[in-house]
């Protein structure tokens, strides 16, 4: 499997698509989110968070570039943008493989730092409220997951 393609036409839509995903994953699952500016890379996780039991409000963490929450299992929504041009180690193996799933905005910034395995997912405008989201699954257990989302 290569990449999978959605269509979502609205908020809701975007909601639904990530409690589904929300209900494949365990820990230390990680995901990488990249897109347009507001093309709704934190609205998407707003929702992931939700539906895996986060009561919290979601924010982007751009100024703190880690937040961490507790759900059903320990949820880490990173921003790394402002990372960019650093060698800075936050400590990425205690992230990754620890007992969270994480999920991380503009990660190609820290591509080296990243997982072997994990699920890419591209947002893109492609109206007022239209979007297009792109899943890239990079391993066999994220593969599946998608798999899963296509049933």
């Amino acid at each position: 499997m290569t990449t999978i393609e959605i269509d979502i036409n609205s908020l809701e839509e975007t909601q639904q698509l990530a409690q589904q995903l929300a209900g494949l994953l365990v820990p230390p699952d990680v995901l990488t989110l990249e897109g347009d500016l507001g093309a709704g890379k934190t609205t998407f996780t707003q929702a992931l968070a939700k539906a895996l039991g986060v009561t919290r409000t979601v924010n982007s963490p751009t100024f703190t570039i880690i937040k961490q929450y507790e759900g059903n299992y320990p949820f880490n929504h990173l921003d790394v943008y402002r990372l960019a041009d650093s060698d800075e180690d936050l400590g990425w193996d205690e992230l990754f493989y620890g007992d969270a799933i994480s999920v991380v905005e503009w990660a190609h910034l820290i591509e080296e730092d990243l997982p072997k395995e994990r699920l890419g997912i591209r947002i893109f405008h492609t109206g007022d409220t239209a979007r297009k989201i792109v899943f890239h699954p990079i391993g066999e257990r994220y593969e599946k997951i998608c798999e899963a989302m296509m049933v």
